[in-house]
């Protein structure tokens, strides 16, 4: 390997990408297995994972690299057994990317559905880093084993996004913990680290962007690209350099606890 090779490498290396099934944890896998990972890809649907499984095998020709695991991160015992059930059939993993998340609806305050903001949060905050986190973190304690953590944060993180309370809410709770956790888990030799993407058109927001009649930007899309210096959606494999080095113990092993924005410049916007 040259210097780059030897920086950027992530060779020997599992990773668990929860919400394997999304266009973003997609994305990361794609980028992982590139860089010489393997990938577990956890999801409650089937179908969805089985499909970017054989997505990633056509455009990177590593099947036997590919595995898929059917779980509802949300739910404590099914994680403990997925993760059982991944070390059995493929192996230790060392990372893990919470890609768990996304919203629904959109209201003023006052009209919030509490069943759907409770819905929100739980998928977002208890799927999407508390319950993995917790799960992982212990066994990787157990274990002795050196790992690191990537959560997805947003730009919900930083600034609230109009009508969308319960994913802002649990989008600033994801930056809280990833935080509280890099100072609990580096004694450990846990890293966590998070990566808060600007707009990025993937399944949960498509339609509030793209007017799937037209194809034109929705007046939300319009809004959302001019708050953007770049004029522009961010393109997926755009996340891929990111989340390379955040995994590499090479490139970042003295990095914890912070989040980088990939956002076109979002939240540097000024008038």
């Amino acid at each position: 390997m040259n210097y780059i090779e030897e920086l950027f490498s992530l060779e020997g290396m599992i990773a668990v990408i929860t919400g394997g099934g999304g266009v973003i944890p997609g994305t990361i896998a794609e980028a992982f297995l590139k860089a010489g990972a393997r990938v577990s890809l956890w999801g409650w649907r089937e179908e969805s994972l089985l499909q970017t499984s054989e997505r990633l095998n056509r455009k990177c020709n590593k099947k036997e690299d590919i595995h898929i695991c059917v779980v509802d991160a949300g739910i404590e015992e099914r994680v403990s057994q997925a993760l059982d059930k991944t070390v059995k059939e493929f192996g230790v993993p060392v990372m893990l990317v919470n890609g768990v998340g996304g919203t629904k609806g959109k209201s003023d305050f006052i009209n919030v559905d509490l069943k759907l903001f409770d819905d929100v949060l739980k998928l977002n905050l208890m799927a999407g880093v508390v319950i993995p986190a917790k799960i992982f973190g212990k066994f990787w304690i157990k274990q002795k084993i050196r790992a690191s953590i990537i959560n997805i944060a947003s730009m919900s993180s930083y600034i609230p996004l109009s009508g969308v309370w319960a994913y802002d809410a649990a989008k600033a709770a994801v930056l809280n913990l990833t935080m509280g956790l890099a100072r609990e888990f580096a004694p450990y030799g846990i890293r966590v680290n998070a990566i808060a993407p600007g707009f990025f058109l993937g399944k949960q927001n498509r339609a509030l962007l793209i007017d799937e009649k037209t194809g034109e930007l929705t007046e939300r899309g319009k809004a959302v690209v001019t708050h953007t210096p770049f004029g522009r959606f961010g393109n997926a494999e755009e996340l891929e350099g990111v989340v390379i080095f955040l995994a590499s113990e090479r490139a970042s092993g003295f990095i914890t606890g912070v989040c980088i924005p990939v956002d076109g410049g979002y939240l540097v916007h000024n008038i």
